[in-house]
């Protein structure tokens, strides 16, 4: 589950945000998909002691190796996003202010964490 939240509008790429949101965790590897490669994300999470397991864009010239095994358990990563829009509000929206959307996230989160719904 989410150990943090942030909402950005449509246009904007997941992989902006990484390095904001991973501030102050340690962990021994950080596990993301390709959206995520780019070299100040990989650079940063290897100065900061964790592994990238990111595999490489297809457009790299040069490909870098990555754990295809720690790769495949990412699933677990999008099992809690699909577990997060179970809850019909957040799917659809319905919040009209970005801080009740993030709040209402939250308190599912919050919900999951503690498997009270």
């Amino acid at each position: 589950m989410p150990v943090r939240m942030r909402v950005t509008t449509g246009a904007v790429a997941d992989g902006s945000q990484a390095l904001e949101l991973i501030e102050g965790i340690e962990a021994e590897h950080l596990l993301a998909d390709k959206g995520y490669d780019s070299d100040a994300v990989v650079l940063e999470v290897s100065k900061r002691g964790m592994n990238p397991v990111i595999p490489p864009r297809r457009s790299r010239k040069e490909q870098r190796e990555y754990d295809t095994y720690l790769y495949r358990l990412r699933h677990l990563v999008e099992n809690g996003f699909c577990e997060l829009k179970e809850w019909r509000g957040i799917a659809m929206r319905y919040a009209k202010k970005v801080s009740s959307y993030l709040a209402n996230c939250q308190n599912r989160a919050i919900a999951i964490w503690a498997k009270v719904i």
